[in-house]
């Protein structure tokens, strides 16, 4: 059984309901693409291309792309500012492309002052051994650079002995496997293998 439309606008041209678009703007409605083509003249005036489409434009009515559900996985969050590490929750929007089977993208950067983020993978934990399952750490570049605040939640977990401080906010997520196709939740047994990596950092 299809699942019924959920976007109920009026065609542009007839008012009938529909749940098809201008594929070359996505900001007018048309109940079939006939009915784009006849009121082109007019419509043609005020399209403007959206800004994901490519410059080959299909200027036809098609149904929008289904809303594509967030995943949500545990992360723990270094707080500068707060003297352990937490559990959060980390919002992954997934891949556009699933059948290449792409890892989904998480949305860190509302924990990042200045919104610049950039990230490593730890594939070794404690003693050099591999880890099953890999930690994304997200972190950003210029608290590095800048020597923000020593971050007290890393600071504690290293019993203050890493060669070099960490400066600003680390939120780490963890793989679902070596393949990293995706995230599984992170939590208290990461900390062992992030210490290591804290007090090896320089």
């Amino acid at each position: 059984m299809n699942p019924v439309p959920l976007i109920n606008h009026p065609c542009t041209l007839c008012c009938r309901p529909t749940s098809m678009w201008c594929s070359r703007c996505q900001s007018a409605w048309y109940c079939s693409p006939e009915h784009l083509q006849n009121d082109w003249p007019r419509h043609r005036k005020e399209c403007i291309p959206a800004a994901h489409t490519s410059q080959n434009y299909n200027i036809i009515a098609t149904p929008p792309p289904a809303e594509q559900q967030l995943i949500m996985v545990s992360a723990i969050l270094f707080a500068p500012e707060e003297e352990r590490p937490r559990i959060i929750t980390v919002k992954c929007r997934p891949s556009q492309i699933p059948s290449h089977g792409m890892c989904p993208m998480p949305l860190v950067n509302g924990h990042f002052a200045d919104g610049q983020t950039e990230s490593i993978v730890l594939t070794q934990g404690l003693n050099g051994e591999p880890l099953r399952f890999p930690l994304h750490l997200w972190y950003s570049p210029t608290a590095l650079s800048r020597c923000a605040p020593v971050n007290r939640a890393i600071y504690h977990i290293t019993s203050g002995a890493a060669a070099k401080p960490w400066c600003g906010t680390v939120v780490v997520l963890k793989f679902n496997g070596s393949r990293r196709q995706g995230y599984s939740d992170a939590g208290s047994n990461d900390l062992p293998a992030l210490s290591a990596y804290f007090l090896a950092y320089k």
